[in-house]
Formats: C-alpha cells, structure tokens, sequence
C-alpha cells in the first residue's frame, strides 16, 4: 500500500524560498500523479499543484504560477515542490496526495501524507 510522507516545511520571511518534499514507500511513485495541496484552520484543502506520471504536464493554482515549480524523481520515489517568493498567504499545512490522475478536487485523490507546516510571516 502506497505511503507518503512530506517533509520540508518551516517558517520563513516574505520573499524567502523553501523546497517541500513527498516520499513515497510501499508501491512505485512512476504509476501515479502526485498532488500537492494547503489548508488553512477552518478552511478546505486547496490545490497549488500536480504533476502526471512521466512529468509531461503540470498544473499550478493561478496564485502560485511563476513561483512555485514541481518535479518528480521516479527513480528516487520523491517529488518536490520548489516555493519561492512566497508570501503570508501561503501559510498553511501542505499535503502531498496520490492518485491515477491530476484531478481538479482532493476528494478524488485516494493516497495522502500527514503534511508539513508552512508559515511564512516576519
């Protein structure tokens, strides 16, 4: 059974970077499309990316577009979600999620890690 766990998360100032990863363990990462999602206290779980199997498409919420970039490591079971120039709205709890496709709600995706803090405030 497929796990995942993220890691990478912390607190930075506005403008600062930080690389979020999600290993995978229990079945091969190449067969599946790799979400990646935020939640805020009392909000629903947002989607920021996703990126398909072979890596051949991405997709990024409008917000994020210019500033964050996912890639994926098939052979090495992991897949990151480089942030830069982040700001105060990026605040949340980031899950990375799994499933055959990218799609447009998290309702969909059947696998999911514990998440990883991220606080961006000075």
């Amino acid at each position: 059974q497929l796990q995942l766990v993220e890691s990478g998360g912390g607190l930075v100032q506005p403008g600062e970077s930080l690389t979020l990863s999600c290993a995978a363990s229990g079945a091969a990462l190449d067969f599946y499309a790799i979400g990646w999602f935020r939640q805020v206290p009392g909000g629903g779980r947002e989607g920021v990316s996703c990126i398909t199997q072979s890596a051949g498409d991405a997709y990024y919420l409008d917000s994020v577009k210019g500033r964050f970039v996912i890639s994926r490591d098939n052979a090495k079971n992991t897949v990151s979600l480089h942030m830069n120039s982040l700001k105060p709205q990026d605040t949340g709890t980031y899950y990375c999620a799994a499933d055959t496709y990218c799609w447009p709600t998290p309702e969909r995706f059947e696998s999911w890690g514990q998440g990883t803090q991220v606080t961006v405030s000075s």
